[in-house]
């Protein structure tokens, strides 16, 4: 029996999952294809650390170096400090017996306990996993939904104000990056006047990169920014990836922070001092430090007197909560944030809950610049129109934790000033950085293997689609001129006969793309990691309405593949409102989708017809889905995410049972009937269960069977699945 991968994640899609899985399972293990499940939830990962679990995303890290490993990755939680220390928490209260996280460590011992939790914290999955380049896209019949019933993008105002400002390579990690291709496998040593930070094992022809944030002059741009969103009357926001980035950016956040409210630090300096106020994890954490001193009430007023004044208004969370964009490093993640901004014609949210024109800050220019030209491109040529735009598919590089925004263990803090040197084996100085105490320093890593790989992967899609395809590479950046080298070298050895395939900077990129966009045609862009990241989320938003709705696909570079089902950034707001009223609007879309690329690389593996067949009938299962408007509904009282499973099985037995495979027609004949005929009552049975507060016995590790019971409460729904 064939065996595929269902991954355990966190919050929404975890809590889908004890509903769809069933369903799936009784499908597939008819065509002889068994779905097991891996538990690599934060939850599962904490206790993995302290061997009270099984390490399962290890053993996921080792499926995916076999040539027939088959993952289907649901999105899971890239922990902030804030999140690891809630899962912490709730672990205790359930018995585990785990020490509390030590934000500031004052001895050996807390420093081991800080150590062994860092491997939980941020992108702690997607390195290990991702051991193939990025392949997504919108499947052709989910972009024909989104141009049949286009959603709502919101108009820029005539004489819109609304842009972006990022440092102009001057000072950041833009403009002071060095990068090198290593001539052989050696040991890299980086170090900081003469002391060593890190030692790496580079590999033969790896590019590796060196830059740095200068810190005064980060401090110089963000008062300049606040400065100029007064002056032009726009309220004013910060757009970081504190989850993925969650060394360097949470640092920039608090940075930030600090210079917004520049007086009240100065002022409560020596209280924060005492209460080891860490302004990196925000507003939220800070009140938590100060809740029942003295001075507590004073502190509260003197930042709301800033909020108040005649500085710029702050993008807020929560208006109705009164949560700023400073209540938390991951509050706003750049990747969902940005799209947002552009989706809602250039606004944010204001204290009193209204839409209004921003400037959104994005420090470094390596990629403020995309997001720059995004905003600039519909001030001046107005919203997009869903019903007519082309799509922009994406070949991402992220294979072997390529260019892993700054890879975590190579990034720094720096405790002195003085120079930073990048040295080979035998002492060589490869580069070296004159920085400041408090700059933050950080070197990338991209090897040459996924890099061919990559290219390969380029002119596939693009013979196949024949449309432009973009690599996304500015040569006046240090590691793109040295991208640009071997891209034209992998290139000249692949057949591009007839393929409009072009090399440009990333604002020339996002203009020709937009151009093409517009126009209704279609667009392959090329991407390191962090743009794959950013053009993923903001290109599908804006022409399906969410970035879950995408087909993505790893080609595993040893012959499997990983297949991820979309973006998870709502889902904390989904599982508040199941737990409130029973009712989950999580879209599992993504996951049919998924669903059927993993059985088609099955079936076309292993030349198998049965598998072939129960595909082609998922494929038909999904178009009827969204061609029938089965996505569940945001409304309590209407069918949910437990609804469109419903909808699914019934679709899917339906195409079995008029199938060309005998065996499948026979089997699914009886279940087309009979959850076609107990449609009203299933549905109702749903339904029955909404409207009243849901206990699953934990957020981070819910109770297996509250949880199952919350999400399979139909009994007819249940007795059908369960026979087949």
């Amino acid at each position: 029996m064939s065996k595929i991968i269902w991954s355990v994640i966190d919050e929404a899609p975890a809590l889908a999952t004890y509903s769809l899985l069933p369903i799936v399972n009784a499908f597939t293990q008819a065509a002889g294809v068994e779905v097991v499940t891996s538990d690599i939830s934060l939850s599962g990962r904490v206790l993995a650390t302290w061997n009270l679990a099984k390490d399962e995303l290890s053993e996921l890290g080792k499926v995916v170096q076999q040539k027939d490993g088959n993952i289907i990755k649901l999105p899971n939680i890239s922990a902030s400090v804030g999140q690891l220390k809630d899962c912490i928490a709730e672990l205790q209260g359930q018995g585990f017996d785990i020490p509390n996280y030590p934000e500031n460590p004052v001895n050996d011992a807390e420093k081991e306990i800080q150590s062994k939790y860092s491997v939980c914290l941020g992108s702690a999955v997607n390195p290990v996993l991702r051991e193939g380049n990025s392949d997504r896209r919108a499947a052709k019949a989910v972009k024909k939904y989104a141009q049949n019933h286009p959603h709502r993008l919101k108009a820029f105002p005539e004489n819109a104000k609304s842009y972006v400002s990022h440092m102009a390579g001057n000072g950041d990690f833009y403009g002071n990056e060095k990068s090198v291709v290593i001539d052989k496998a050696q040991k890299v040593t980086i170090a900081l006047n003469g002391r060593e930070l890190k030692t790496i094992d580079a590999l033969d022809k790896e590019i590796l990169d060196g830059t740095y944030m200068s810190v005064s002059k980060l401090k110089t741009f963000i008062a300049k920014t606040i400065e100029d969103a007064k002056k032009n009357g726009v309220l004013w926001s910060i757009h970081l990836k504190a989850t993925m980035m969650k060394i360097s950016d949470p640092i920039m956040f608090g940075h930030a922070f600090t210079v917004f409210f520049q007086d009240v630090f100065a002022k409560y300096a020596d209280v924060f001092a005492e209460l080891n106020v860490n302004p990196n994890q925000g507003m939220s954490d800070l009140e938590k430090k100060i809740s029942g001193h003295a001075k507590e009430a004073e502190i509260k007023a003197a930042f709301q007197v800033v909020v108040e004044s005649d500085n710029p208004e702050i993008a807020m969370v929560d208006s109705d909560k009164g949560t700023t964009n400073f209540n938390a490093s991951n509050d706003v993640i750049i990747d969902a944030s940005m799209p947002v901004v552009v989706r809602e014609g250039g606004k944010q949210w204001n204290r009193k809950g209204d839409a209004v024109e921003c400037v959104a800050v994005v420090p470094d220019a390596s990629y403020g610049i995309f997001y720059e030209e995004m905003v600039n491109d519909c001030v001046k040529n107005g919203q997009y129109d869903v019903t007519t735009m082309g799509s922009v598919a994406n070949v991402g590089l992220m294979a072997q934790k390529a260019e892993e925004y700054g890879s975590h263990p190579t990034t720094f803090e720096l405790a002195e000033a003085g120079k930073v040197t990048v040295s080979a084996e035998d002492g060589t100085v490869l580069m070296s950085f004159e920085c400041e105490k408090g700059d933050i320093w950080r070197m990338s890593r991209a090897k040459d293997i996924p890099i061919k790989d990559w290219v390969r992967l380029a002119v596939e899609r693009a013979s196949i689609e024949k449309v432009p395809t973009i690599f996304w590479l500015d040569e006046k950046r240090a590691h793109d001129a040295q991208m640009i080298k071997k891209v034209n070298e992998y290139l000249a050895n692949l057949d591009t006969d007839g393929l409009d395939i072009q090399i440009m900077d990333v604002a020339s990129a996002t203009r020709f793309t937009n151009t093409c966009v517009r126009k209704g045609e279609n667009v392959i862009a090329v991407t390191g990691n962090v743009l794959r990241d950013y053009l993923t989320d903001m290109y599908p938003i804006l022409e399906l309405g969410t970035s879950a709705k995408m087909l993505s696909i790893v080609p595993l570079l040893a012959g499997g593949g990983l297949y991820e089902t979309g973006a998870g950034g709502s889902a904390p707001k989904h599982v508040d409102q199941f737990l409130k009223e029973g009712h989950l609007r999580w879209d599992s879309l993504g996951e049919f989708l998924a669903l059927a690329e993993s059985l088609r690389f099955l079936g076309q593996k292993h030349s198998d017809a049965k598998l072939t067949a129960l595909t082609a009938a998922l494929d038909v299962a999904n178009d009827a889905y969204l061609s029938n408007d089965k996505a569940p509904s945001r409304k309590c009282g209407e069918p949910d995410n437990k609804a469109s499973h419903f909808f699914v099985a019934q679709y899917w037995a339906k195409a079995l049972a008029e199938g060309n495979d005998a065996d499948l027609a026979d089997k699914f004949a009886s279940v087309a009937t009979d959850l076609s005929e107990n449609e009203d009552k299933i549905i109702s049975e749903l339904i029955a269960s909404e409207g009243s507060a849901k206990d699953i016995g934990g957020y981070f590790k819910p109770d297996v069977a509250k949880a199952t019971a919350a999400m399979r409460p139909s009994a007819t729904l249940n007795s059908i699945i369960d026979s087949i």
